[in-house]
Protein backbone atom coordinates (compact mmCIF):
# COMPACT_ATOMS: atom_id res chain seq x y z
CA UNK A 1 0.00 0.00 0.00
CA UNK A 2 1.47 3.72 -1.18
CA UNK A 3 0.05 6.62 1.79
CA UNK A 4 1.62 10.06 1.48
CA UNK A 5 2.21 9.53 5.01
CA UNK A 6 2.28 5.82 6.82
CA UNK A 7 -0.46 6.10 9.09
CA UNK A 8 1.36 3.98 11.67
CA UNK A 9 4.71 5.96 11.17
CA UNK A 10 3.17 9.68 11.88
CA UNK A 11 0.86 7.84 14.57
CA UNK A 12 3.87 6.47 16.90
CA UNK A 13 6.13 9.64 16.17
CA UNK A 14 2.78 11.42 18.02
CA UNK A 15 2.76 8.71 20.94
CA UNK A 16 6.46 9.31 20.98
CA UNK A 17 6.58 12.85 21.16
CA UNK A 18 4.09 12.30 24.46
CA UNK A 19 6.75 9.80 26.13
CA UNK A 20 4.48 6.94 24.78
CA UNK A 21 6.92 3.94 24.21
CA UNK A 22 7.56 3.73 20.30
CA UNK A 23 6.61 -0.02 19.70
CA UNK A 24 3.05 1.13 20.43
CA UNK A 25 0.67 1.15 17.61
CA UNK A 26 -2.86 2.59 17.81
CA UNK A 27 -4.80 -0.59 17.85
CA UNK A 28 -7.58 0.37 20.07
CA UNK A 29 -9.85 3.03 21.46
CA UNK A 30 -6.72 4.67 23.95
CA UNK A 31 -4.22 4.64 20.94
CA UNK A 32 -6.65 6.50 18.69
CA UNK A 33 -7.72 8.77 21.73
CA UNK A 34 -4.03 9.66 22.44
CA UNK A 35 -3.47 10.17 18.34
CA UNK A 36 -6.62 12.17 18.47
CA UNK A 37 -5.35 14.05 21.61
CA UNK A 38 -1.85 14.79 19.98
CA UNK A 39 -3.16 15.79 16.90
CA UNK A 40 -5.58 18.14 17.98
CA UNK A 41 -2.97 19.40 20.34
CA UNK A 42 -0.42 20.45 17.97
CA UNK A 43 -3.57 21.60 15.25
CA UNK A 44 -5.44 23.88 18.29
CA UNK A 45 -1.50 25.43 19.18
CA UNK A 46 -0.42 25.61 15.60
CA UNK A 47 -3.56 27.65 15.19
CA UNK A 48 -4.35 25.66 11.93
CA UNK A 49 -7.66 24.88 12.46
CA UNK A 50 -10.42 25.62 15.64
CA UNK A 51 -10.97 23.63 18.60
CA UNK A 52 -14.39 22.18 17.64
CA UNK A 53 -13.97 18.96 16.43
CA UNK A 54 -15.84 16.65 14.31
CA UNK A 55 -16.18 13.14 15.20
CA UNK A 56 -16.55 9.88 13.08
CA UNK A 57 -20.11 8.65 13.11
CA UNK A 58 -18.64 4.87 13.06
CA UNK A 59 -15.71 4.89 15.15
CA UNK A 60 -16.89 7.95 17.75
CA UNK A 61 -13.55 9.30 16.95
CA UNK A 62 -12.21 12.39 15.97
CA UNK A 63 -12.03 13.34 12.03
CA UNK A 64 -8.70 14.22 12.10
CA UNK A 65 -7.50 12.30 9.31
CA UNK A 66 -7.59 13.17 5.41
CA UNK A 67 -8.33 10.68 2.79
CA UNK A 68 -6.65 11.75 -0.51
CA UNK A 69 -8.40 8.53 -2.13
CA UNK A 70 -12.05 9.09 -1.22
CA UNK A 71 -11.92 13.11 -0.78
CA UNK A 72 -13.15 13.13 2.77
CA UNK A 73 -12.59 13.05 6.48
CA UNK A 74 -11.55 10.17 8.35
CA UNK A 75 -10.56 9.06 11.58
CA UNK A 76 -7.66 6.51 12.92
CA UNK A 77 -9.53 3.77 13.14
CA UNK A 78 -10.69 4.47 9.39
CA UNK A 79 -7.82 4.45 8.24
CA UNK A 80 -6.67 1.21 9.88
CA UNK A 81 -9.36 -1.04 9.83
CA UNK A 82 -11.83 0.96 8.20
CA UNK A 83 -13.52 1.91 5.00
CA UNK A 84 -9.99 3.36 3.92
CA UNK A 85 -7.54 0.96 4.80
CA UNK A 86 -5.26 1.04 2.47
CA UNK A 87 -5.94 4.12 0.71
CA UNK A 88 -3.45 7.62 0.34
CA UNK A 89 -3.89 9.17 4.19
CA UNK A 90 -2.60 12.37 5.44
CA UNK A 91 -3.20 13.83 8.63
CA UNK A 92 -5.92 16.59 8.05
CA UNK A 93 -3.39 19.40 9.76
CA UNK A 94 -1.11 18.44 6.72
CA UNK A 95 -3.81 18.65 4.28
CA UNK A 96 -4.96 21.55 5.72
CA UNK A 97 -1.58 23.05 5.45
CA UNK A 98 -1.15 22.42 2.17
CA UNK A 99 -4.64 23.78 0.79
CA UNK A 100 -3.86 27.02 2.87
CA UNK A 101 -0.53 27.24 1.34
CA UNK A 102 -2.20 26.70 -1.97
CA UNK A 103 -4.59 29.48 -1.54
CA UNK A 104 -1.58 31.75 -0.03
CA UNK A 105 -0.22 30.78 -3.67
CA UNK A 106 -3.23 31.83 -5.43
CA UNK A 107 -3.74 34.94 -3.42
CA UNK A 108 -0.33 36.12 -4.47
CA UNK A 109 -0.97 35.20 -7.86
CA UNK A 110 -3.86 37.20 -7.66
CA UNK A 111 -2.65 39.91 -6.75
CA UNK A 112 0.44 40.37 -9.28
CA UNK A 113 -1.64 39.66 -11.49
CA UNK A 114 -4.15 42.87 -10.37
CA UNK A 115 -0.85 44.83 -10.08
CA UNK A 116 -0.16 44.30 -13.77
CA UNK A 117 -4.53 44.60 -14.41
CA UNK A 118 -3.99 48.35 -12.65
CA UNK A 119 -0.40 49.16 -14.28
CA UNK A 120 -1.97 48.50 -18.27
CA UNK A 121 -4.97 50.50 -16.94
CA UNK A 122 -2.49 53.46 -15.01
CA UNK A 123 0.33 53.42 -17.94
CA UNK A 124 -0.37 51.22 -21.15
CA UNK A 125 -4.16 52.43 -21.80
CA UNK A 126 -3.10 55.64 -20.64
CA UNK A 127 -0.74 56.34 -23.54
CA UNK A 128 -2.70 54.59 -25.97
CA UNK A 129 -5.56 57.22 -25.30
CA UNK A 130 -2.77 60.55 -25.44
CA UNK A 131 -1.61 58.41 -28.60
CA UNK A 132 -4.57 57.67 -30.16
CA UNK A 133 -5.74 60.96 -31.38
CA UNK A 134 -2.15 62.31 -32.55
CA UNK A 135 -2.18 59.08 -34.91
CA UNK A 136 -5.65 59.49 -35.95
CA UNK A 137 -5.01 63.09 -36.85
CA UNK A 138 -1.72 61.81 -38.53
CA UNK A 139 -3.79 59.35 -40.65
CA UNK A 140 -6.44 61.83 -41.72
CA UNK A 141 -3.17 64.07 -42.44
CA UNK A 142 -2.14 61.14 -44.76
CA UNK A 143 -5.29 60.66 -46.57
CA UNK A 144 -6.09 64.22 -47.17
CA UNK A 145 -2.34 64.52 -48.70
CA UNK A 146 -2.85 61.71 -50.90
CA UNK A 147 -6.36 62.49 -51.82
CA UNK A 148 -5.07 65.84 -52.61
CA UNK A 149 -2.34 65.00 -54.46
CA UNK A 150 -4.37 62.46 -56.56
CA UNK A 151 -6.99 65.12 -56.59
CA UNK A 152 -4.29 67.64 -57.96
CA UNK A 153 -2.85 65.81 -60.51
CA UNK A 154 -6.31 64.62 -61.69
CA UNK A 155 -7.21 68.42 -61.58
CA UNK A 156 -3.96 68.78 -63.95
CA UNK A 157 -4.75 66.22 -66.53
CA UNK A 158 -7.91 67.10 -67.05
CA UNK A 159 -6.82 70.24 -68.13
CA UNK A 160 -4.69 68.80 -70.11
CA UNK A 161 -6.64 66.04 -71.85
CA UNK A 162 -9.33 69.33 -72.18
CA UNK A 163 -6.53 71.39 -73.86
CA UNK A 164 -5.34 68.02 -75.95
CA UNK A 165 -9.08 67.32 -77.10
CA UNK A 166 -9.55 71.47 -78.08
CA UNK A 167 -6.84 71.51 -79.98
CA UNK A 168 -7.92 68.86 -81.94
CA UNK A 169 -11.42 69.72 -82.46
CA UNK A 170 -9.81 73.10 -83.84
CA UNK A 171 -7.40 71.19 -85.97
CA UNK A 172 -10.02 68.98 -87.87
CA UNK A 173 -12.56 71.97 -88.13
CA UNK A 174 -9.82 73.90 -90.11
CA UNK A 175 -8.97 70.66 -92.02
CA UNK A 176 -12.71 70.70 -93.11
CA UNK A 177 -13.25 74.37 -93.59
CA UNK A 178 -10.17 74.15 -95.96
CA UNK A 179 -11.40 71.11 -97.61
CA UNK A 180 -14.91 72.42 -97.74
CA UNK A 181 -13.27 75.60 -99.42
CA UNK A 182 -11.34 73.73 -101.83
CA UNK A 183 -13.77 71.40 -103.25
CA UNK A 184 -16.55 74.01 -103.26
CA UNK A 185 -14.44 75.79 -105.57
CA UNK A 186 -13.47 72.71 -107.69
CA UNK A 187 -16.72 72.24 -107.63
CA UNK A 188 -17.86 75.67 -109.37
CA UNK A 189 -14.90 75.25 -111.60
CA UNK A 190 -16.01 72.12 -112.50
CA UNK A 191 -19.54 72.81 -113.00
CA UNK A 192 -18.28 75.60 -115.30
CA UNK A 193 -16.06 73.81 -117.16
CA UNK A 194 -19.33 71.09 -118.13
CA UNK A 195 -21.50 74.23 -118.44
CA UNK A 196 -18.59 75.63 -121.29
CA UNK A 197 -18.15 72.27 -122.85
CA UNK A 198 -22.08 71.08 -123.13
CA UNK A 199 -22.41 74.46 -124.80
CA UNK A 200 -19.75 73.66 -127.20
CA UNK A 201 -21.51 70.23 -127.88
CA UNK A 202 -24.95 71.70 -128.33
CA UNK A 203 -24.14 75.40 -130.23
CA UNK A 204 -20.79 75.46 -131.52
CA UNK A 205 -20.85 74.76 -135.57
CA UNK A 206 -19.36 71.58 -136.84
CA UNK A 207 -16.61 73.49 -138.87
CA UNK A 208 -15.85 75.52 -135.57
CA UNK A 209 -16.35 72.10 -133.51
CA UNK A 210 -13.43 70.55 -135.72
CA UNK A 211 -10.88 73.18 -135.11
CA UNK A 212 -11.36 73.22 -131.40
CA UNK A 213 -10.06 70.23 -129.97
CA UNK A 214 -7.28 72.01 -128.62
CA UNK A 215 -9.08 74.30 -126.50
CA UNK A 216 -11.55 71.02 -125.31
CA UNK A 217 -8.64 68.89 -124.42
CA UNK A 218 -7.01 72.37 -122.04
CA UNK A 219 -10.70 72.11 -120.47
CA UNK A 220 -10.92 69.03 -119.69
CA UNK A 221 -7.20 68.63 -118.61
CA UNK A 222 -8.19 71.21 -116.04
CA UNK A 223 -11.07 69.93 -115.02
CA UNK A 224 -9.24 66.35 -114.27
CA UNK A 225 -6.68 68.43 -112.80
CA UNK A 226 -9.05 68.81 -110.27
CA UNK A 227 -8.67 65.24 -108.80
CA UNK A 228 -10.92 62.87 -106.66
CA UNK A 229 -12.05 64.00 -102.86
CA UNK A 230 -11.00 61.76 -100.30
CA UNK A 231 -11.70 60.66 -96.64
CA UNK A 232 -8.41 60.87 -94.71
CA UNK A 233 -7.60 60.11 -91.40
CA UNK A 234 -6.49 64.12 -91.28
CA UNK A 235 -10.38 64.54 -90.89
CA UNK A 236 -11.40 62.39 -88.34
CA UNK A 237 -10.99 63.59 -84.32
CA UNK A 238 -7.66 61.73 -83.30
CA UNK A 239 -8.76 58.98 -80.45
CA UNK A 240 -5.44 59.73 -79.21
CA UNK A 241 -6.51 63.20 -77.95
CA UNK A 242 -7.90 62.05 -74.66
CA UNK A 243 -6.03 58.89 -73.91
CA UNK A 244 -4.24 59.11 -70.68
CA UNK A 245 -2.42 56.86 -68.51
CA UNK A 246 -3.02 58.18 -65.48
CA UNK A 247 -6.63 57.83 -65.92
CA UNK A 248 -6.39 54.34 -67.33
CA UNK A 249 -4.09 52.67 -64.21
CA UNK A 250 -6.98 54.76 -62.03
CA UNK A 251 -9.77 53.08 -63.83
CA UNK A 252 -8.24 50.11 -64.22
CA UNK A 253 -7.53 49.81 -60.13
CA UNK A 254 -10.64 50.63 -59.26
CA UNK A 255 -12.41 48.14 -61.17
CA UNK A 256 -9.73 45.35 -60.31
CA UNK A 257 -9.68 46.96 -56.46
CA UNK A 258 -13.50 47.91 -56.08
CA UNK A 259 -16.07 45.79 -54.30
CA UNK A 260 -17.75 45.13 -57.54
CA UNK A 261 -14.48 43.46 -58.94
CA UNK A 262 -14.89 41.07 -62.31
CA UNK A 263 -14.02 37.73 -62.65
CA UNK A 264 -14.04 35.12 -65.32
CA UNK A 265 -14.23 31.86 -63.14
CA UNK A 266 -15.73 29.34 -65.78
CA UNK A 267 -12.48 29.88 -67.93
CA UNK A 268 -10.48 27.11 -69.37
CA UNK A 269 -8.75 26.30 -72.29
CA UNK A 270 -10.93 24.74 -75.75
CA UNK A 271 -9.01 21.71 -76.19
CA UNK A 272 -10.36 21.62 -80.00
CA UNK A 273 -8.29 24.25 -80.34
CA UNK A 274 -5.01 22.90 -78.76
CA UNK A 275 -1.67 22.74 -80.69
CA UNK A 276 -0.37 19.30 -81.32
CA UNK A 277 2.62 20.82 -79.72
CA UNK A 278 0.92 21.42 -76.45
CA UNK A 279 -0.29 18.93 -73.86
CA UNK A 280 -3.78 20.26 -71.28
CA UNK A 281 -4.08 19.31 -67.96
CA UNK A 282 -7.35 17.44 -67.05
CA UNK A 283 -8.51 20.40 -65.64
CA UNK A 284 -8.29 22.12 -68.92
CA UNK A 285 -6.40 24.83 -67.07
CA UNK A 286 -2.61 23.70 -67.58
CA UNK A 287 -0.97 24.49 -71.07
CA UNK A 288 2.53 22.54 -71.47
CA UNK A 289 4.99 22.94 -74.08
CA UNK A 290 6.06 19.46 -75.29
CA UNK A 291 9.69 18.34 -76.26
CA UNK A 292 9.15 16.84 -79.83
CA UNK A 293 9.79 12.94 -79.06
CA UNK A 294 6.50 13.27 -76.47
CA UNK A 295 4.58 14.83 -78.92
CA UNK A 296 1.42 13.24 -80.67
CA UNK A 297 -1.10 13.59 -84.05
CA UNK A 298 -4.19 14.71 -82.70
CA UNK A 299 -7.10 14.27 -85.02
CA UNK A 300 -8.21 17.08 -87.57
CA UNK A 301 -10.40 19.59 -86.19
CA UNK A 302 -10.94 22.42 -87.75
CA UNK A 303 -10.00 24.60 -84.63
CA UNK A 304 -6.73 23.10 -83.79
CA UNK A 305 -3.60 25.56 -84.53
CA UNK A 306 -1.45 22.89 -86.37
CA UNK A 307 2.00 24.70 -86.90
CA UNK A 308 2.10 27.53 -84.15
CA UNK A 309 1.93 26.43 -80.30
CA UNK A 310 -1.14 28.43 -79.71
CA UNK A 311 -4.68 27.38 -78.38
CA UNK A 312 -7.61 29.52 -77.32
CA UNK A 313 -9.69 29.93 -74.21
CA UNK A 314 -13.88 28.78 -74.11
CA UNK A 315 -15.26 32.35 -73.40
CA UNK A 316 -16.35 34.54 -75.82
CA UNK A 317 -16.88 37.91 -74.80
CA UNK A 318 -18.26 41.15 -76.94
CA UNK A 319 -20.29 42.55 -74.02
CA UNK A 320 -19.44 43.95 -70.29
CA UNK A 321 -16.63 43.37 -68.16
CA UNK A 322 -14.18 40.75 -67.61
CA UNK A 323 -10.66 40.06 -66.04
CA UNK A 324 -8.89 37.23 -65.95
CA UNK A 325 -5.73 35.91 -64.78
CA UNK A 326 -2.04 33.40 -66.23
CA UNK A 327 0.02 31.87 -63.81
CA UNK A 328 3.04 32.07 -66.62
CA UNK A 329 5.78 31.13 -63.48
CA UNK A 330 8.84 30.63 -65.17
CA UNK A 331 8.06 30.61 -68.77
CA UNK A 332 10.56 31.93 -70.69
CA UNK A 333 7.99 32.55 -74.07
CA UNK A 334 4.42 32.88 -74.03
CA UNK A 335 1.82 35.12 -75.41
CA UNK A 336 -1.58 36.41 -73.72
CA UNK A 337 -4.46 38.17 -75.08
CA UNK A 338 -7.43 38.11 -77.48
CA UNK A 339 -8.43 37.63 -80.82
CA UNK A 340 -10.91 37.16 -82.88
CA UNK A 341 -13.12 33.45 -83.76
CA UNK A 342 -11.85 33.58 -87.26
CA UNK A 343 -8.53 34.13 -86.56
CA UNK A 344 -6.54 31.49 -88.76
CA UNK A 345 -5.88 28.08 -87.09
CA UNK A 346 -3.60 26.01 -89.99
CA UNK A 347 0.02 26.91 -91.46
CA UNK A 348 2.64 28.76 -90.07
CA UNK A 349 1.97 31.71 -91.72
CA UNK A 350 1.23 35.34 -90.00
CA UNK A 351 -2.10 34.61 -90.07
CA UNK A 352 -2.27 32.25 -87.37
CA UNK A 353 0.86 33.61 -85.52
CA UNK A 354 -0.68 35.61 -82.52
CA UNK A 355 0.32 38.87 -82.73
CA UNK A 356 1.46 39.26 -86.44
CA UNK A 357 -2.35 39.70 -87.82
CA UNK A 358 -4.95 42.37 -87.55
CA UNK A 359 -7.12 39.82 -85.51
CA UNK A 360 -4.92 39.37 -82.22
CA UNK A 361 -3.59 41.59 -79.63
CA UNK A 362 -1.07 40.18 -77.17
CA UNK A 363 1.30 40.41 -74.58
CA UNK A 364 4.57 38.77 -75.27
CA UNK A 365 7.77 37.43 -73.14
CA UNK A 366 10.40 36.03 -75.35
CA UNK A 367 14.01 36.05 -74.30
CA UNK A 368 13.52 38.32 -71.27
CA UNK A 369 12.16 41.13 -73.13
CA UNK A 370 8.13 42.23 -72.70
CA UNK A 371 6.58 43.53 -75.59
CA UNK A 372 2.57 44.60 -76.92
CA UNK A 373 1.97 42.98 -80.79
CA UNK A 374 -0.71 43.39 -82.66
CA UNK A 375 -0.77 43.29 -86.84
CA UNK A 376 2.71 42.34 -86.93
CA UNK A 377 3.86 45.58 -84.96
CA UNK A 378 5.90 44.96 -81.57
CA UNK A 379 5.73 47.70 -78.73
CA UNK A 380 8.53 47.17 -76.20
CA UNK A 381 7.37 47.30 -72.84
CA UNK A 382 9.34 48.84 -69.61
CA UNK A 383 8.71 46.17 -66.69
CA UNK A 384 10.67 46.46 -64.10
CA UNK A 385 10.05 43.18 -62.30
CA UNK A 386 9.15 40.24 -63.75
CA UNK A 387 5.80 39.38 -62.82
CA UNK A 388 4.75 35.90 -62.16
CA UNK A 389 1.27 36.23 -63.42
CA UNK A 390 -0.82 38.68 -65.68
CA UNK A 391 -3.97 39.51 -65.93
CA UNK A 392 -6.49 40.91 -68.53
CA UNK A 393 -8.91 43.44 -67.95
CA UNK A 394 -11.00 43.27 -71.19
CA UNK A 395 -14.06 46.49 -71.08
CA UNK A 396 -16.28 45.99 -73.65
CA UNK A 397 -18.25 49.23 -73.61
CA UNK A 398 -15.13 51.17 -73.45
CA UNK A 399 -13.67 48.95 -76.24
CA UNK A 400 -10.46 48.56 -73.72
CA UNK A 401 -8.00 45.73 -73.42
CA UNK A 402 -5.76 46.02 -70.47
CA UNK A 403 -2.41 44.20 -69.43
CA UNK A 404 -2.20 44.25 -65.88
CA UNK A 405 1.03 42.85 -63.18
CA UNK A 406 -1.80 41.32 -60.50
CA UNK A 407 -0.39 41.51 -57.00
CA UNK A 408 -0.13 45.47 -57.60
CA UNK A 409 -2.32 46.00 -59.93
CA UNK A 410 0.01 48.07 -61.86
CA UNK A 411 -0.66 48.67 -65.57
CA UNK A 412 1.75 46.81 -68.42
CA UNK A 413 0.17 47.89 -71.50
CA UNK A 414 -3.59 48.72 -72.28
CA UNK A 415 -5.19 49.86 -76.10
CA UNK A 416 -7.87 51.03 -77.26
CA UNK A 417 -9.48 49.53 -80.52
CA UNK A 418 -13.01 49.47 -82.47
CA UNK A 419 -13.26 45.59 -81.77
CA UNK A 420 -16.38 44.67 -84.42
CA UNK A 421 -16.69 40.83 -83.66
CA UNK A 422 -16.62 38.77 -80.35
CA UNK A 423 -13.28 37.89 -79.03
CA UNK A 424 -11.84 34.89 -77.48
CA UNK A 425 -8.79 34.74 -74.92
CA UNK A 426 -5.61 33.72 -76.95
CA UNK A 427 -2.22 32.17 -75.34
CA UNK A 428 1.03 30.64 -76.66
CA UNK A 429 3.37 28.94 -74.92
CA UNK A 430 7.27 27.83 -76.15
CA UNK A 431 8.40 27.11 -72.94
CA UNK A 432 6.86 25.44 -69.48
CA UNK A 433 3.42 25.94 -68.41
CA UNK A 434 0.99 28.34 -68.16
CA UNK A 435 -2.03 27.90 -66.05
CA UNK A 436 -5.23 30.03 -65.39
CA UNK A 437 -6.14 31.15 -62.11
CA UNK A 438 -9.45 31.10 -60.73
Amino acid sequence: MEFEEPIFSVLNGNLQQNGAPSEATPTGSNAAARATTAASTSDTESGIFSSESEFCVEHNSELDWFCTSDQKLICSHCAIVGSCCGHSVTPLATRVTLVRNNLVDVCEKMQLQALRIERFISHTLTTKERLLQTEASRAREKVLAQLSAVREALEEEEQRLLEEVQREEERVEECLLTQRAHWSQALTSLSQTRSQLVHTLTHMPDAQLATAVEEIAERVEKAEGLGEPCDTDQLNLNPGCSDSKLLRGLWASAILLGPTAYGSANLKFDERTVSPLLSLSDDLCTLTFLPKKSRQSPLYDPARFDCWPNALGSLSMSSGTHNWVIDVGQSGAFKVGVCYASVARKGNGNDARLGYNSQSWVLSHYDGDFSFCHAAKNVPLQVVKRPRSIGLLLDWPSQTLVFYEPDSSAVLHSVTHAFNAPLLPAYAVADRSITIKH
